[in-house]
């Protein structure tokens, strides 16, 4: 079994800066992908960024040049740094990991979320 556990979320001031972490444990062999999600309030689950195995990178639009996803592999972490954050980036944030895993097949695993909060 794998677990993943994020941290980092809170309540930030517009044009503040928090760091996000997602720690994988467990029977991990490798990690394909990982992702960062949000959902707000009444809206559905999207794609913030992503970070392959070779470490290329894709971001949403709107957060491209602000946010930066990047990955200990000897840790099994991912980390998302969310700068210049903007009211509409509120939402609560999920981490996502597609495991290969040590025996049976890859899948994913996904975090409990943590909520990040912008006031103006």
């Amino acid at each position: 079994q794998v677990q993943l556990v994020e941290s980092g979320g809170g309540l930030v001031q517009a044009g503040g800066s928090l760091k996000l972490s997602c720690a994988a444990s467990g029977s991990i062999f490798s990690i394909d992908v990982w992702g960062w999600y949000r959902q707000a309030p009444g809206k559905q689950r999207e794609l913030v960024a992503a970070i392959a195995n070779a470490g290329t990178t894709n971001y949403l639009d709107s957060v491209e040049g602000r946010f930066t996803i990047s990955k200990d592999n000897a840790k099994n972490t991912v980390f998302l740094q969310m700068n210049s954050l903007k009211r509409e980036d509120t939402a609560v944030y999920y981490c996502n990991a597609n495991v290969i895993p040590t025996v049976g097949p890859r899948r994913h695993y996904w975090g409990q979320g943590t909520q990040v909060t912008v006031s103006s």
